[in-house]
Formats: structure tokens, sequence, C-alpha cells
């Protein structure tokens, strides 16, 4: 009886024990599932927005409950539980749960942790509720539009500042088509310089051409490098017979073009002169011609004379002095007169600047050959004293000023010629009244040193040489 008490006793207690621990296990599994639906964010129902999400076959996803995703309206959950209603789309990392009491879906935001500043989808919930959006305003359809009236309008914008930048900008390709056609066209001086010669010396070239030649290659011949040039390919010689042409003006030019190669050049000039160009210069200063050819032809001569005392020489030898006397007894030809007493003073200072300075072992052989230039006497012969002085009843002020120069570098071998000269101590006397007037008014205007007052230096200088 005792036995079978106990095992009724036991019997109950184990009954028991097992209803407890079935409602232990109801109770986990229940907070288990809720639990599991609040830590696992990644089974909530989530809307991918970007217009172009395709999955592997190509077509997009479709949204739960067979809803066409552009009809989807959007689900904006808060930090409180709220019901989602079909054909609602939840936003990715929401919290999602399923309400056992009431069977519905649940979302809500998730916590921010350690206060840190809220999700990314919680700002752009906040961004769409500045822009005052309604939930229903736009379809994604109505944005994909949107958005490619944006990319239109940009495309539009870069074209417009492209073709601006087109318009004040050429291509580098085009850049480099003109460089090439650059380098392809330059030339250098000796080609260029070959080409004129050619088209002088050509029998086919007209008259003209002849002389558009001829006034290019003045231009080059003024560089020394490029008058030697000049001189190897055989334009010096043909120059020097050009002064033989029947055509004044190519005379003229031929005249002009060996001035310009024989300016300081000194291997030039003794070409020259071995090639009779003296001799040829002479002769056109002395007959009869254009004055605008005997006007190349002394700057011509001046060019071969300067720094040359071999060429002085035969200057003097072949009567060159006497051609020059010649034509102040020519009327019309005071400007050619001065240009031959200038070129006269230039001869007298260069050979007085040379004896002067200190003497080197060259310089001294150079003294040596301008000692044998008797120009100084042959001057004073062919009575140079009486005409140099006449020139200064020309008007202009420059002619006065070179044949006040003259005057003053004779004084010394014609002084006893100038002071029996009653004309040029009248001519000095008026000049001096002159240029006192226009000194004063120079001295007014503030310039104490002006052209006018330099010239009445020099009127003062030889008054003060005949006193």
């Amino acid at each position: 009886m005792r036995g079978w008490v106990a095992m009724s006793h036991w019997a109950g207690l184990l009954c028991a024990v097992a209803k407890v621990s079935l409602l232990l296990l109801l109770v986990s599994a229940v907070f288990f599932r809720s639990s599991l639906s609040e830590r696992v964010p990644e089974f909530a129902l989530t809307k991918i927005e970007e217009s172009d999400t395709e999955d592997g076959s190509g077509k997009e996803p479709m949204a739960g409950d067979g809803a066409d995703p552009e009809d989807l309206e959007v689900f904006y959950p808060t930090r409180q539980w709220q019901a989602v209603r079909p054909g609602q789309a939840v936003p990715a990392g929401s919290h999602v749960r399923l309400n056992l009491q009431t069977g519905e879906r649940e979302a809500r935001l998730p916590d921010s942790e350690s206060g840190k500043s809220d999700t990314k989808e919680e700002k752009r919930r906040k961004r769409l509720n500045k822009m005052d959006i309604g939930t229903n305003s736009f379809t994604s359809q109505e944005l994909k539009k949107a958005l490619a009236k944006m990319k239109e309008s940009e495309k539009a914008e870069r074209m417009a500042h492209e073709e601006e930048v087109r318009k004040k900008f050429r291509p580098i390709e085009q850049l480099k088509e003109e460089f090439e056609k650059l380098n392809v066209k330059m030339e250098t001086d000796y080609e260029i310089m070959d080409k004129l010669i050619s088209k002088f010396n050509s029998s086919a070239s007209t008259l003209d051409e002849k002389v558009a030649a001829l006034y290019d290659l003045e231009y080059y011949v003024h560089q020394v490098d490029n008058a030697k040039d000049f001189l190897s390919m055989g334009g010096l010689r043909l120059v020097i017979e050009g002064l033989n042409s029947t055509e004044a003006v190519l005379k003229e030019h031929a005249a002009f073009v060996l001035g310009a190669a024989l300016s300081s050049n000194p291997k030039v000039q003794i070409e020259a002169i071995e090639g009779g160009a003296l001799q040829k210069l002479l002769v056109i200063v002395a007959t009869e011609q254009p004055q605008a050819v005997k006007k190349k032809a002394l700057f011509a001569l001046s060019s071969l004379l300067r720094h040359f005392p071999y060429a002085q020489q035969q200057f003097l030898k072949l009567g060159g002095l006497q051609v020059l006397r010649g034509l102040f007894r020519q009327p019309g030809t005071s400007a050619l007169c001065v240009r031959a007493v200038t070129l006269l003073y230039d001869l007298f200072v260069e050979k007085m600047l040379l004896e002067d300075s200190q003497h080197g072992d060259q310089a001294e052989e150079k003294v040596q050959q301008y000692r044998r230039v008797q120009l100084m006497p042959a001057v004073l012969e062919q009575d140079w004293c009486v005409a140099v002085p006449g020139l200064l009843a020309l008007p202009e002020h420059d002619a006065r000023e070179k044949v006040l120069k003259a005057v003053a570098v004779l004084m010394e071998f014609c002084r006893e010629r100038f002071r029996g000269d009653t004309a040029l101590s009248a001519t000095l006397g008026l000049l001096r009244s002159e240029y006192e007037e226009l000194a004063a008014a120079e001295r007014r205007d503030g310039d104490g040193d002006g052209y006018f007052q330099e010239l009445l230096g020099s009127v003062n200088s030889i008054l003060r040489e005949l006193g």
C-alpha cells in the first residue's frame, strides 16, 4: 500500500514539471522569434531605388505581391513601430518584425548607437520632407524622365561651352598644320639672296622684277655675314656690272646695294676695289646722270673709301677729288655738294683720330698707310677753302651743321683764306644773329643745351678763330 502511494506521488510531481517545462519552452520560442525579427534587418523588404538596377537575368527585380515597382508607395519609418501596408516598399536598413498578436508586419528606424549621427536613409527622408515632396507625387518613371532631362540639359551646356572654346581657340591639329607650313616655307638669308641674285641676273626678268630684286637685296647685305655670302655667290660682281646699265633706275639701285654691302666690311671693300667699282662710281658722279643716281653713287663711294686708306690713295690717283669739286660748278647740285663735303670731313677726322690714338703694331702700320694719303695738299690745291664756306648760305640747318664742321676742320690750313673771305664773315654774322634768337627760344622752353644752342656755339667758335 505504501509503495503505491509513493509511486502516485512521484507521478504527479513529474506531470507538474512537464507542464512547467512546456510553458517555458513556448514562452522562449515567442521571445526568440521576436528577438530574431528585431536583430536581423536583412529580412526586411527592401525596394532598391536605383533606376538602372537589374538582376542577373537582365530584368528589374519584382516587389512583393506582384506589384509594379513604378507604382509602389514608399514606407517612411520612424522611431516607433508602424504597420506596413501591403504594397509599401520598406527602405533598406529598417528594422522589420511580425506582430504575433495582429499578424501584421511592422517596421521602424534602427536605434542610433551612442548618440551617433542619423543614418543615410533618415537623412534622405529629412531632405525629402524639407523639399515637401508628397509620397504619391512622383512615380519612378517620372523620376527617370526628370533625370534624363537633367542629363540632356547638362549635355547641352557642355556642348555650348565646347563650341565657345572652339570659337576662341584653334585646335592643336590646325596649329600643327600651320607650323608645318611655316617650316616648309622658311628660308635662310642665303637662300633668299640666291633667289634674288638669280632673278636680277635672269634675262627673262622684267625691269621691274630686277629693280625689286635689288631693292630686297639691299636689305639683306647690310649685315656683314650676308654681305660676305653675297660676295661668294657672285652678287657683288653683278651689281658692279649693273653700274654700267643703260637704265638709270637699275644703275641707281645697283649703287645702293653696293654701298650697303661695302659699309664697314673690309673683305667686300677689297673685292670691290679690285673689281673696278671705284672707276665706275667716279664715272657716274662725273657724267650727266639723274640726281638720284648720283646720290646713290656718292653713298657707295663713301662706303668704299671710309676706313680703307688704299682705296683713298686710288681715289686721289684717279682724280676723284677733282670729280667731287666739279659738283660745285653744276647748277642744282647743292645737296650733292654737301654730301661731298661730308665725305671729306669724315676722311679728315678718321685720319686725325688714328694719328692721335695710342699706336700698336697694327695701328702703326695703318698710320703709315694713312700718311701716304695726301688728301690735304690736294684739297688746298683745288681751292676747297673757297668752295666749302659758300654752302653756309643754304637754308637747311642740317646742311649748315655739316658745313660748319668741315670749316672747323679746315681752319688750320685755310685760316688766311677764310679771313680774306668777306662773304664768309657776313654769312657767319647773319648765322650768329639767327641762332641767338633760336637758342633764346629754346632756353625759354627749358632746353638750355638744344640743337640751335649747339649751332650757335659752332658759329661763335669759328668767329673767334678768325678774330
